[in-house]
């Protein structure tokens, strides 16, 4: 019996890696000169189409089928209402991964965790500022390693890209203010996360249009041979499928390990698509570049410890009629499921239990 529960968590982080490894390098070869067209918004709006598609088919399909799995997707019933209230996430989520689309175009995969290590630097300072919420100074210390690690890293990268870091501190930016905006709106539709999703990647389809022709990148789609080429289509909706299923077995890995645990197959996630990354990719690096993802990595996965340690603290002086939900509610900087699908996704990061996809 043992043996069989080590397996699945061994198959169910397995997948985990698998799925979000192929969706950060099929990202980069997405936005990368030569093999692709050149527009990355049209790109992000395409698979968030996708994402959209394939929850309206499992909710579908979880109506009129008995296969358990297809049961949690809610009915596919448009309420223009809920999307209304729903819109303000949504323009969250829309810089959210199209920064972190952007971050993939300009920057090195290997230099990727870096660019966007401040993102749980930016969900504790929102969280202050927009919510009150106070930390420790242990946090203050696991941060004090990131931000170090960051400019180390940075100072380090040998093709190191300016626009590119920007675009990825912006997506860190987002990707917490999704996290905050997600446990705002999510009571919108009964707590329901694959609903919240569809609507979030249902109403980017519209905010990214606007963005799409102002950007002229509607040109670069009609006048590039690619749109012909199957293969390249083929590519876009294998990123759109992965964007959806990173939220899947980020979720099992979570329900069948924990959040904590999730964090750190993250972060050793993290150490092995760099490395995939620098074999591949063989783009040179440095000593400081190392010391600097190090420093990123160690920082983020103390800070994960920490956040977890201080969240079973707080539950044990709780009443004990105080729901998690609430708890949340309370400390919304808490690293729960929606968190850290928020990281994923940053993806498209994404789903993120919470809208989010392509990243990580």
């Amino acid at each position: 019996m043992a043996n069989a529960q080590h397996a699945k968590v061994a198959a169910v982080v397995g997948a985990y890696f698998v799925v979000s490894i192929s969706m950060v390098f099929a990202n980069k070869t997405l936005m990368s000169p030569g093999s692709s067209i050149q527009a990355p918004l049209f790109v992000t709006w395409f698979q968030c189409m996708i994402t959209s598609l394939i929850l309206w088919v499992c909710g579908t399909l979880g109506r009129s089928s008995d296969i358990a799995f297809f049961k949690q997707f809610p009915a596919p019933v448009i309420q223009w209402d809920i999307a209304r209230k729903i819109l303000p996430l949504s323009s969250i989520f829309v810089g959210m991964v199209a920064f972190n689309n952007l971050c993939l175009l300009y920057v090195e995969v290997s230099f990727y965790n870096v660019a966007r290590s401040l993102t749980i630097v930016c969900n504790v300072v929102l969280s202050f500022v927009l919510l009150g919420t106070r930390t420790s100074w242990r946090v203050g210390v696991c941060l004090a390693v990131v931000i170090v690690g960051f400019f180390v890293g940075a100072d380090g990268e040998v093709n190191f890209s300016l626009i590119g870091t920007l675009f990825g501190v912006a997506s860190s930016v987002f990707v917490s203010l999704n996290s905050i905006y997600t446990k705002q709106s999510i009571g919108f539709v009964n707590d329901d996360k694959w609903l919240l999703q569809f609507y979030a990647n249902f109403n980017a389809g519209f905010l990214f249009l606007p963005l799409i022709f102002v950007t002229g990148e509607h040109w670069l789609v009609f006048e590039s041979p690619l749109i012909f080429d199957l293969s390249y289509w083929f590519a876009m909706v294998v990123g759109g499928i992965l964007g959806f299923l990173i939220g899947i077995v980020t979720i099992m890995q979570i329900q069948i390990t924990s959040p904590l645990t999730h964090n750190i197959s993250g972060t050793a996630k993290a150490c092995v698509q760099t490395v995939l990354a620098l074999l591949i990719y063989k783009n040179p690096t440095s000593t400081g570049a190392n010391v600097g993802l190090a420093l990123v990595l160690g920082g983020s996965l103390a800070y994960a410890v920490v956040k977890m340690e201080e969240e079973k603290r707080d539950k044990s002086l709780a009443k004990p009629s105080t729901s998690h939900y609430q708890l949340v509610k309370q400390n919304p900087d808490l690293p729960d499921a929606n968190e850290s699908m928020d990281l994923e996704m940053g993806v498209r990061d994404h789903s993120s239990s919470s809208p989010s996809r392509r990243s990580d």
